[in-house]
C-alpha cells in the first residue's frame, strides 16, 4: 500500500495466541501479515506461564528481529504489534506491547484505536499519583486496570474498559491468561481462530491464512474474552450497541485476501467499483487503478462500464521507504520512484483513474500530472469512498479539518487542483450499500464519520490530546 506518500495512516495491528510451542514464531509470521496496518515498530512478548518476555524496536517487523531473538522469547502464549505512530509520537518507549511489571502479576498490552478520553483520565490519573512512563493512550488502560488491584484481573479489566471511551481491539498478557476485547461499538476489526488446539487473535483474518489457522468469528462489540489452558469463557463488559466498523476498513486499510463482517474485502471494494460506475458514468477508453487498494474498485468499475482495465500505474516494489522523506519538496520525487504511468498503455486514451480516497489532494495531483505526461488525453478521477471532510479521532491520522481538501473545496475546486478533467466520489449511501449486509441489524453497521461528521461515540473536545485540536 501507498501509506507513505498517500497521507492516510491506521493506527496499528494486533495478533495474539495461546496454546502453542511455537508462540513468538507464530506471532512473528502472523505480524508479517499485518505489516500493512504499521511500519514504524514492532514488538512480541511471550509468557512461558511464570514470566513475561520482552522483544521490540523501531522498524519494520523483519528488522526488529532476528532469529537469535527467538531463544529468549520463550513460552506457550504471546501478543504482538505492528505500529503506525497516530497518538503519543514515535520513540522506543510507545511501540507496543507495552509490558508493566508489579508484585502481584505482570501484563502486556497490545491496542489498536484511539481513546478520545485519553487525555482527561491522564489528568485524572496524575492527580491520583500515577506516573505515566510514555505518551501513547495506551498506557491509560494499564494504569485503570491496577488502580482496581482489589479486584480478580478479570474484573479489573471489565471495569477499566467500561471507564475508556473511542475505538479499541485489545489484547492483554498476562502470565496465566490471555485477554481480548473489542470496544462497544467495534469501531476496529478483531477475529477469533483456531490453529490445532492454541486460540489465535488477531485484526485481520489474512494473518490466519498466513500461519494455517481456521477463522472462528469474529470478536463481538464490547465483549471481552478470557483464554487459559481450560479453554475460552465470554463476557459482556459493555451494554450491546450498532456495530459501526470503520468504513475505512473496507476502503483502504485491510489487504484484499481479509474478511470484515462476513464479507471479503476484495469483493467489498469490487462492489464499490461496479457502485460507482453507476453513479459516475464516463466516457473513457481504459481504466486503471492506483495500486494497491484501488485496484479491486477499479476493476469493478470497468466490469460495470465495459471500459477495458488496465495496468497504467505500476507500484516499485523494491523502494524502501526510507525514500520516502517528509518535506514537500521531495514527496513529488518519492511518488515518481514509487509509481509509474505506462505509456504504452494511457498514451492517447481518454483514462479513468480509480483510487480509494483523497485526502489532502496532492498525491493525486501528481498521479493524473504522471499519466498526462504519459501522454494520456483525458484523465478522470473516479474515488470510491466519499470525501474526506472531518478529522477521524479513533486511530487514523487526519486530525484537523484544514489538512483535508474536500473540508475547504467543492469538488470543483478539487478537480482544478488536482488537473483532472473530471471528478467524482462514490455517495455514502453508495458506499453503506456495498458494505453493509443488513442495515437494520444490530450486528452490521459502518463508521463513516469522516464523510458525516456524525460521530458514533461522543467526542469530548476539550480533553481530547493536543495532536486533534484545530
Amino acid at each position: 500500500m501507498l501509506a507513505e506518500i498517500k497521507g492516510l495512516n491506521e493506527e496499528c495491528g494486533v495478533f495474539a495466541i495461546w496454546g502453542h510451542e511455537k508462540a513468538a514464531e507464530m506471532t512473528y509470521y502472523g505480524l508479517h501479515a499485518l505489516q500493512h496496518r504499521g511500519q514504524e515498530g514492532a514488538g512480541i512478548v511471550t509468557s512461558d506461564g511464570e514470566a513475561l518476555h520482552l522483544h521490540k524496536g523501531n522498524g519494520l517487523i523483519n528488522e526488529v528481529f532476528q532469529q537469535a531473538e527467538f531463544s529468549r522469547l520463550t513460552g506457550h502464549a504471546a501478543v504482538g504489534h505492528v505500529r503506525y505512530a497516530t497518538q503519543g509520537g514515535g520513540g522506543y518507549e510507545n511501540v507496543q506491547p507495552l509490558v508493566f511489571r508489579s508484585q502481584r502479576n505482570s501484563m502486556a498490552l497490545a491496542h489498536n484505536g484511539n481513546l478520545v478520553n485519553a487525555y482527561a483520565l491522564k489528568s485524572q490519573l496524575e492527580a491520583q499519583g500515577s506516573i505515566l512512563q510514555t505518551t501513547s493512550d495506551t498506557e491509560v488502560i494499564a494504569h485503570l486496570i491496577k488502580r482496581n488491584g482489589y479486584m480478580d484481573m478479570d474484573q479489573a479489566i471489565a471495569s477499566a474498559l467500561s471507564m475508556v471511551k473511542g475505538a479499541y481491539a485489545i489484547t492483554i498478557l498476562t502470565e496465566d491468561k490471555l485477554y481480548v476485547a473489542l470496544d462497544p461499538r467495534g469501531l476496529r476489526p478483531l477475529s477469533i481462530g483456531m490453529l490445532g488446539g492454541a486460540y489465535v487473535v488477531a485484526s485481520e483474518t489474512c494473518a490466519f491464512d498466513l500461519i494455517g489457522a481456521s477463522y472462528i468469528r469474529e470478536v463481538r462489540p464490547g465483549e471481552l474474552l478470557m483464554i487459559d489452558d481450560t479453554g475460552i469463557t465470554s463476557k459482556e463488559f459493555s451494554s450491546p450497541m450498532k456495530r459501526t466498523l470503520c468504513s475505512m476498513e473496507y476502503v483502504y486499510f485491510s489487504r484484499p485476501d481479509s474478511d470484515l463482517d462476513g464479507l471479503n474485502v476484495h469483493a467489498s471494494r469490487k462492489t464499490m467499483g461496479k457502485q460507482l460506475a453507476m453513479e459516475a458514468p464516463v466516457e473513457a477508453d481504459v481504466v486503471t487503478g492506483v495500486p494497491d487498494s484501488s485496484i479491486s474498485a477499479a476493476i469493478g468499475f470497468s466490469e460495470a462500464t465495459g471500459i477495458p482495465y488496465e495496468l497504467g500505474l505500476i507500484k516499485n516494489r523494491y523502494v524502501g521507504r526510507t525514500f520516502i522523506q517528509p518535506s514537500q519538496e521531495l514527496r513529488e520525487q518519492g511518488v515518481k520512484m514509487k509509481l509509474s504511468a505506462v505509456r504504452g498503455i494511457v498514451e492517447g486514451k481518454r483514462v479513468v483513474m480509480v483510487d480509494d480516497s483523497i485526502v489532502r489532494g496532492t498525491t493525486s495531483k501528481r498521479i493524473v500530472r504522471l499519466l498526462k505526461e504519459a501522454g494520456a488525453t483525458e484523465v478522470h478521477v473516479r474515488i470510491a469512498s466519499p470525501p474526506i471532510e472531518n478529522p477521524c479521532y479513533y486511530g487514523i491520522d487526519t486530525s484537523t479539518k484544514g489538512e483535508l481538501i474536500a473540508s475547504n473545496h467543492s469538488i470543483e475546486e478539487m478537480c482544478e487542483l488536482i488537473g483532472a478533467d473530471s471528478l467524482s466520489f462514490l455517495t455514502t449511501e453508495g458506499l453503506e450499500d456495498a458494505i453493509v449486509k443488513d442495515k437494520d441489524s444490530m450486528e452490521h453497521g459502518i463508521c463513516q464519520a469522516c464523510f458525516t461528521g456524525n460521530y458514533p461515540t461522543e467526542i469530548y473536545p476539550d480533553t481530547v490530546l493536543p495532536a486533534y485540536k484545530e
